[in-house]
């Protein structure tokens, strides 16, 4: 089994999201809750080399904010939006993009 890419680790993000009391979540409630959302391999739970502390799945998480200038990242696509450091939110194209994935 391969690493999980950061475009599964968005979307696992996404219904989350959907899933939590009005569409937000903390950076740590979707470490915690995205084992439950997808398979995790041996390699994505390697300790990550720049991040102390963590696994390469648990720096994607964070990566979906530091990549949101990229094409087909979450942020940038405007599925999620930054509500207070560390609190992401669900926006309306959001969840019409796990309602049209679905």
């Amino acid at each position: 089994m391969s690493r999980i890419s950061e475009t599964e680790v968005g979307d696992a993000v996404l219904h989350i999201l959907a899933s939590s009391p009005n569409g937000q979540a903390t950076v740590t409630k979707l470490k915690i809750e995205l084992p439950n959302h997808v398979r995790l391999s041996a390699e994505d739970q390697i300790g990550s080399e720049t991040r102390t502390n963590e696994e390469i799945w648990e720096q994607q998480v964070r990566n979906l904010k530091s990549h949101d200038k990229t094409s087909g990242n979450i942020f940038h696509e405007g599925y999620v939006a930054v509500v207070t450091r560390g609190v992401w939110q669900i926006t309306d194209a959001g969840r019409r993009r796990i309602t049209r994935a679905a």
